[in-house]
């Protein structure tokens, strides 16, 4: 890849599940400071998609490329479920992601931004859908990556969390992040949009 800011490439992707085409001729190129918006109906093939992009899916036809052999460490995914373990507190959860080289920021402090102060010591299991997601979501404001890749990170928060959601995304991307994500929701202009249906994939901005 000669153009340093090149981060993904694809060409001609394609994926099969149960003998029915997910789908086929996914090819784009992704540069760093972009923002893709992966949109869908459920069952289109936006979460296998992104499992693909992050080597938890290797059932597939065509070519997914990262810009070097070491893409995985400059990558941040989240998945669809928040990951959190219940019986830890939110504090505990984001000291456990740091202890595993992942993340090296401030927990306490990516707590305060996502909106959980004063919830740093409750257990998990006593959090809202919400509040499990937003300790999911804190990770963002740990330590930046090259590359995000989030699967619905939208899901269950409220206004507030959208908006400084939305703010932390762009930010990302305007100091040079590629993010990658699923949502229905769109962060702002300038959003470039990867569409599936029926078994087909179009770039639509």
């Amino acid at each position: 890849m000669s153009d340093t800011t090149l981060r993904l490439t694809l060409e001609q992707l394609q994926c099969e599940r149960d003998d029915r085409v997910l789908f086929r001729d996914v090819s784009l190129t992704a540069r760093a400071g972009e923002i893709w918006q992966i949109t869908g109906a459920n069952g289109a093939g936006k979460t296998t998609l992104l499992r693909i992009l992050v080597g938890l899916h290797g059932f597939y036809e065509g070519q997914c490329q990262w810009w070097n052999d070491n893409w995985r460490s400059e990558l941040l995914y989240l998945g669809h479920q928040p990951g959190v373990r219940e019986e830890l507190t939110p504090l505990e959860n984001l000291r456990f992601t740091c202890a595993l080289g992942a993340q090296s920021g401030d927990p306490m402090a990516a707590l305060a931004a996502v909106g959980l102060r004063g919830f740093e010591d409750v257990p998990a299991a006593h959090l809202s859908a919400g509040q499990k997601r937003r300790v999911a979501l804190a990770r963002l404001w740990l330590e930046r990556k090259s590359v995000w890749v989030l699967d619905e990170p939208y899901t269950a928060i409220d206004q507030d969390g959208v908006a400084q959601l939305d703010e932390q995304i762009q930010q990302a991307a305007d100091a040079g992040s590629l993010v990658l994500y699923t949502s229905h929701h769109q962060v702002g202009d300038g959003v470039r949009r990867l569409h599936l249906a029926k078994g087909r994939a179009e770039v639509l901005a």
